[in-house]
């Protein structure tokens, strides 16, 4: 029967692995990086905190979509709280854990990308529910989306506490891995290949998705009047769901090659010496999602900038902005969303473009 190491430290795991943390994490490198961590969570604390305000805060953004991405934005806020527990409790201290502190140190941040990633999939069924039916609106409902962010999270936080649950090394060192030294081997091949597919599935979905809106807005151009930009709106949402996308695959696709070659024991691909690199590039996509929401849309930038600002011309900006649609999506009168040929003819699809129609009528 196998021995078990609940009661050891992590430095008995570590030495096995020969990971020289203590060395590669001190002095001027540790403050860097420190630093480096501290303000990009701090970034991503106040930016996505703003996202999620402007959501609630603009009754523009009250769909389906943006109740979905201000849920991707809270996952981005809770990624920032998984990097500042693994902040402190990395580098020399990473020999001092218990068991326990550093499973909760690693649940967090599988928790953080499974969030991100389940709701990044959940907003592609989303998208092509309501795309391919010619759709604006998806016909989903308030109650039926709080449905889906919280299964999200449960399905977060299950895949988070599942070394934890048992599928782990503790007692089978034998089959321990080098980056993490407590997780088996045959966890981080499931982990790393899972989420791979899953990256790949959402891309084949949104370039279908965006191949057919983009054929359909070329077919209905020739039949309709108004702005170039007013006919191109839908194409400009995909490409912000995209971009957001790709900025997540770029990010997480080179960590999650590392687990996979360490899952598979590759001892000479030097893994050890890129895993903090490849951490910090999965840290940057939290800080760039909320510029990719603002950049793309103006009126999300907008209310994000009225709230920072707090200037007693607030009020009088609303009631403008309020007159200015949306680059992603305007609200329309049916809630359910009208089909993509009348929201073109009828102007309930906008752009930025509708502001030289406004002032050459």
């Amino acid at each position: 029967m196998n021995e078990c190491y609940y009661d050891k430290r992590m430095d008995f795991f570590y030495n096995r692995t020969k990971a020289d943390t203590a060395d590669e994490w001190t002095g001027p490198q540790l403050i860097g990086v420190l630093c480096f961590g501290t303000f990009f969570c701090l970034f991503i604390f106040i930016s996505n905190s703003l996202v999620i305000a402007a959501v609630v805060k603009n009754r523009r953004f009250h769909f389906p979509f943006y109740y979905l991405l201000a849920n991707l934005a809270a996952a981005d806020f809770f990624a920032g709280i998984a990097y500042v527990f693994l902040m402190f409790n990395t580098g020399p201290v990473s020999k001092t854990l218990t068991v326990n502190r550093w499973f909760l140190r690693q649940g967090l941040l599988d928790t953080s990308l499974t969030a991100s990633l389940v709701n990044l999939l959940v907003i592609a069924v989303e998208r092509h529910m309501s795309i391919m039916r010619m759709k604006i609106h998806s016909n989903l409902t308030k109650r039926r989306v709080t449905f889906l962010i919280a299964a999200i999270w449960a399905i977060a936080i299950f895949m988070g506490a599942v070394p934890t649950l048992g599928w782990n090394c503790l007692c089978d060192i034998a089959v321990c891995s080098s980056l993490a030294p407590i997780y088996s081997r045959s966890y981080l091949v499931f982990w790393s290949v899972l989420n791979l597919v899953v990256f790949f599935i959402m891309v084949v979905v949104y370039i279908r998705i965006y191949m057919y809106v983009q054929r359909k807005t070329n077919v209905l151009s020739s039949h309709t009047s108004g702005s170039i930009s007013r006919r191109r709106t839908p194409v400009k949402l995909m490409k912000t769901v995209m971009t957001v996308l790709g900025a997540f695959v770029v990010c997480w696709t080179p960590g999650l090659v590392v687990l996979l070659l360490d899952g598979l024991n590759c001892t000479d691909c030097g893994i050890q010496n890129v895993k903090r690199w490849f951490l910090l590039l999965a840290l940057l996509n939290s800080v760039m999602n909320p510029i990719i929401y603002s950049y793309k849309d103006d009126e999300m930038w907008a209310t994000m900038k009225r709230m920072i600002c707090c200037s007693s011309e607030d009020k009088s900006q609303e009631r403008r902005s309020s007159r200015i649609p949306s680059t992603v999506l305007c609200r329309s009168t049916d809630i359910s969303g009208h089909y993509i040929e009348d929201g073109i003819i009828q102007g309930t699809i906008c752009g930025k473009g509708d502001l030289g129609d406004k002032g050459n009528s």
